[in-house]
């Protein structure tokens, strides 16, 4: 699949293992060059060069979680085409039993972090008039498991992020969203009867919480569809 990005560039947070990596090695085989972060200078070694079997990467050693861990990859990388906030982590804990602690780490690393390279990159993005930047949340966000109650709501503020401030910056440059419906649709039709029956009302809930939404978008339009320009 050609979806014309080569020569685009990308940020992917959270990068040197799961759905991060898949992400920077799928834009790296799109011809993307890819920056990826990570803590660890022996995964992000053993990740860098997972990636470029398949194209180019940019391997940084910083935490984004923290705001000088952004600063060092502001610093390395300051301007992207693509960001894609993937970094975050959650537990699974009692609502009673989670701390002040908790809470305000799990904010850090799963809300405060994109937001932060959010603020930076985004308006870059605009006066270029080409740009994505993409909150990787969850069903959590929507369906708030009973057992991780701050994960849930970090998901949900993610998407409250992406809703506000990034997708009135857009209809102000006239920015389509029709990618979006159709997006929409597809996530409607996922849940399956099959899916109702063996998941019960988790999977029902998810159905009447994706038919309630307004095709208004995560993320700015088009990250998995071709360029126009």
């Amino acid at each position: 699949m050609d979806l014309k990005l080569a020569g685009k560039t990308a940020i992917v947070t959270g990068s040197t293992a799961g759905i991060g990596l898949a992400i920077a090695e799928r834009l790296a085989a799109e011809g993307v060059e890819v920056t990826i972060t990570g803590r660890s200078q022996s995964k992000l070694d053993a990740a860098a060069a997972q990636i470029a079997k398949v194209g180019k990467v940019n391997p940084i050693l910083a935490d984004p979680a923290t705001a000088d861990g952004a600063a060092t990859l502001i610093a390395a990388v300051p301007e992207a085409d693509i960001l894609v906030n993937n970094l975050g982590i959650y537990e699974a804990k009692a609502f009673t039993d989670i701390s002040d602690a908790d809470w305000h780490h799990l904010f850090e690393v799963n809300v405060v972090s994109g937001a932060r390279l959010a603020r930076h990159y985004f308006p870059k993005m605009l006066a270029k008039d080409w740009g994505r930047v993409i909150f990787i949340s969850s069903e959590s966000s929507l369906v708030i498991p009973e057992e991780m109650i701050h994960y849930g709501t970090t998901k949900t503020a993610q998407l409250a992020i992406a809703r506000g401030p990034l997708r009135t910056s857009l209809e102000a440059k006239a920015v389509s969203m029709a990618d979006f419906d159709k997006a929409l649709e597809e996530t409607r039709a996922s849940v399956t009867p099959e899916m109702e029956r063996e998941y019960g009302l988790m999977a029902a809930r998810l159905k009447q919480d994706a038919m309630a939404l307004e095709p208004i978008g995560f993320v700015s339009p088009g990250m998995f569809k071709p360029r126009e320009d």
